[in-house]
Formats: C-alpha cells, sequence, structure tokens
C-alpha cells in the first residue's frame, strides 16, 4: 500500500527519510553527500512523485521506492 507522503506528521516524515537514508548505503560518487542533503533529495523526489512511501502489511514495513519500480506484489499477503 502507498502512503501518501503527506498524510505524515512532517517529523515522522523526516524521521522515516533519515532512516532510509542511512540504512540504504548508496553511493554519491567522488563528492560524499551531508545527511542532510541526501534527506532533502529524498523528499526532493516524494514531492515530485519520483519516489513513494510503501508499506507492507506482509512484511510488516516501510520503505521508500522509486515510483516507476513500485511492484503492487510487494504489499500483497500470500
Amino acid at each position: 500500500m502507498i502512503i501518501p507522503w503527506q498524510s505524515l506528521e512532517p517529523d515522522t516524515l523526516q524521521r522515516l527519510v533519515e532512516q532510509f537514508v542511512l540504512m540504504e548505503g548508496t553511493d554519491y560518487g567522488e563528492q560524499e553527500s551531508t545527511l542532510a542533503d541526501k534527506v532533502e533529495t529524498v523528499l526532493t523526489q516524494l514531492r515530485q512523485g519520483v519516489a513513494v512511501i510503501v508499506y507492507s502489511e506482509l512484511h510488516e514495513s516501510v520503505n521508500i521506492v522509486p515510483a516507476d519500480r513500485f511492484d503492487s506484489s510487494w504489499t500483497e499477503s500470500p
């Protein structure tokens, strides 16, 4: 199930994105970005609809995924 980012309290959204950025381990190239820069990049992607917040009842987890790669079966029960 997609969770609209607008439905989350600002502090909750901030913590969710920070947790995602800290766990994802992506290499940002030669220039290292700050945590604040990485968080702002993800927030911008959410606002633009490039990324979505997904809740899985099956896995009881929340993740941020690219909108064009969202597979609804990820959230479906067996």
